[in-house]
């Protein structure tokens, strides 16, 4: 049974997504403020968090970031009541491999919940080797990436991006692929996420991001990875 920590402030908003995510089979933990959230996240092996962002003591974002140096494959779904794009980002860039606006349909919750799991079960079978380009050094085993002998912290999400790039290294891959694939979603799926997390990526691996040597944008159409 997965096990999900659900760090929310709203007492009925935590009630009610507790319950639903019982009544799908999950095992669920609340924190009712960041601090709370962070030693809880770090007591057990949960197989995912529900943050929101705006917490007591310490927001979603400072959260995730902690959470996320302590477990590399925590998968992690950010609630926000903020629309506007660089929250987003910023979110992103805290680790979390996904976000959901509110408010949001019951439903979407599940799917997204679904999804991030259904990859995170794939993860321990798909993970392995270590693969080198530039002066880059990525263990999918460990979960370790070096840039230049130095350590570089990257996300769960961000690993299992590179790792299907490289896999696939040598020829174009939609967005759509990338979506289904990393993230899980299936069926017609917009979203920016894949273009944010290969910004991010790129800051970290690439000797200049503006002008990448392995991973590159075909407009219309997808990414390329090459060693």
């Amino acid at each position: 049974m997965p096990l999900i920590l659900l760090v929310e402030d709203e007492r009925n908003l935590a009630l009610t997504v507790s319950d639903l995510l019982t009544a799908e089979g999950h095992d669920v933990e609340t924190a009712a403020d960041g601090d709370a959230g962070v030693t809880l996240g770090k007591s057990k092996a949960f197989d995912l968090m529900i943050v929101d962002v705006m917490l007591p003591h310490k927001n979603g974002f400072e959260v995730c970031r902690e959470l996320r140096e302590h477990q590399s494959n925590l998968a992690i779904l950010m609630l926000t009541a903020r629309t506007q794009v660089a929250d987003r980002v910023l979110g992103l860039r805290s680790g979390a491999d996904d976000y959901l606006a509110k408010p949001f349909d019951p439903e979407e919750l599940i799917a997204r919940v679904e999804a991030l799991l259904r990859r995170a079960g794939k993860d321990n079978r798909v993970l392995g080797g270590t693969v080198r380009f530039g002066d880059v050094e990525v263990d999918f085993e460990r979960a370790y990436l070096t840039k230049s002998g130095q350590r570089v912290s990257i996300a769960g999400k961000e690993l299992q991006l590179l790792q299907y790039l490289v896999q696939h290294r040598g020829r174009v891959v939609p967005r759509d692929e990338i979506l289904q694939n990393v993230w899980g979603y299936r069926g017609d799926v917009s979203s920016r996420t894949v273009d944010v997390h290969v910004a991010w990526l790129r800051q970290k691996l690439e000797r200049d991001p503006q002008t990448p040597d392995h991973i590159h944008t075909i407009r219309g159409q997808g990414y390329r990875f090459s060693i």
